[in-house]
């Protein structure tokens, strides 16, 4: 595990930058905030730096603008965070600069000030080394807590930590504990459920969990692909040619291993904007959802499951007439006796709309930094942590001058899809 801010001593009086993630949805006519869940789950990091006494300073992007774009501002995310940090908060209209010094050099111990959104510079996310440089000028500290980031080689995430020393925070640290733990020491039987429509996007995740599950259930778009592997006729569902070759050697890595690959055996179908459950479709229909009995052997996996993951809808979830499957499929996890974690914004999306957040043992803050861990695969981000050391690191016996603040050891809230 990666340095965290529990190990970090001298805080106290430093100006220390936080780099989060509070890509939070905004309501496209009053630009107000649609769900806070992104800025109480950094709560406790930024609660233990203002406990610590440091000059904190706040950095994330919101949406992808192009640009400046006001309606992306962080504004009224520093309005919700001073809400928390009464008297506490300033916001700063700009990301580097003359005038952001200036605010910083202002900062008191135990104060926060919230920089305008990084992708306002388009050298944020080409992680250009003098923008970099730039936002590294205003700390003598770095901490990342924006896990749903963590995937980026941006300015922000990874150029700064390549200059000033840095720690990761408790968010980071709780995401990548449970998620490591799920594959390394897993509650048996293991049961995957992917969705969602790209199958190219998550080839390296269904090789992994072929290793490490023991069922995986293939929904979405992206059953399609391994359905005509199968050489089921699949009429004008979403297909992939580039991948039909993966698909038959993950179907074939399954069958060798002695693991449970299952597939939709019914489609919810469009054909000449009619829906039809089908057991086989022909040439002008489209799936689109899973159908009756796929769900019922799909929800059979999961209750006898001692542990879930779960990544993707199993259906053109943003249509309601194709959404049923999802939402059982939703609702069914929630039910489960199994430790469950929930990955991306459709899945935590159904997860919410039928109101099971509550239910579920970890849900996942960043969809593609989850696929990234899920696959084996390194996060950029946090690999650079700790390159520059410079300030003193507490020995693992000695306790932080800063006051004890325990990060929670499971999330349960709600959450909504957001543009990463």
């Amino acid at each position: 595990m990666k340095r965290t801010i529990k190990e970090v001593e001298e805080l106290s009086g430093k100006k220390v930058l936080l780099r989060a993630d509070f890509n939070v949805p905004l309501d496209e006519n009053t630009n107000a905030i649609l769900d806070t869940t992104r800025i109480t789950e950094e709560l406790p990091t930024i609660q233990y730096l203002v406990d610590a006494g440091a000059k904190l300073i706040v950095c994330s992007h919101l949406g992808r603008p192009n640009g400046v774009e006001e309606k992306y501002s962080l504004k009224p995310v520093a309005d919700e965070l001073a809400k928390h940090f009464e008297g506490k908060v300033t916001f700063c209209p700009v990301t580097i600069g003359t005038e952001a010094k200036k605010m910083v050099r202002k900062l008191k111990d135990g104060e926060i000030l919230v920089l305008e959104n990084v992708r306002f510079d388009e050298r944020e996310e080409a992680n250009d080394p003098k923008f970099a440089k730039e936002l590294a000028s205003l700390a003598e500290f770095y901490v990342n807590d924006a896990f749903g980031t963590a995937h980026r080689k941006h300015a922000s995430t990874y150029g700064v930590a390549e200059i000033l020393p840095s720690a990761i925070g408790f968010l980071i640290e709780k995401e990548l504990s449970v998620i490591e733990n799920a594959y390394t020491n897993p509650k048996r039987p293991f049961v995957a459920v992917l969705g969602g429509a790209k199958v190219k996007d998550k080839i390296n995740v269904i090789k992994k969990l072929i290793d490490v599950a023991d069922t995986v259930l293939i929904g979405g778009g992206m059953a399609f692909t391994f359905l005509a592997a199968q050489g089921k006729n699949i009429g004008d569902s979403l297909f992939a040619e580039e991948n039909l070759n993966d698909a038959k050697n993950i179907l074939k890595l399954a069958e060798k291993k002695g693991k449970k690959l299952l597939l939709p055996i019914d489609n919810v179908a469009l054909e000449n904007n009619k829906v039809y459950k089908v057991l086989e479709m022909h040439e002008g229909m489209e799936g689109l959802d899973i159908g009756p009995k796929t769900v019922k052997m799909f929800i059979k996996e999961i209750k006898k499951a001692g542990q879930i993951v779960w990544n993707g809808p199993v259906g053109k979830y943003e249509d309601k007439r194709f959404a049923k499957g999802t939402n059982k499929i939703a609702k069914a996890i929630a039910k489960s006796k199994a430790f469950s974690i929930i990955g991306g914004g459709d899945s935590i999306s159904a997860i919410n709309a039928c109101g099971c957040a509550e239910q579920i043992d970890h849900l996942s803050t960043g969809g593609g930094a989850s696929l990234k861990l899920m696959e084996g695969s390194s996060l950029p981000a946090v690999d650079i942590i700790g390159k520059v050391k410079k300030l003193k690191v507490a020995n693992s016996k000695k306790k932080s001058s800063a006051k004890s603040k325990k990060a929670p050891a499971k999330t349960k809230c709600k959450k909504e899809k957001v543009e990463e």
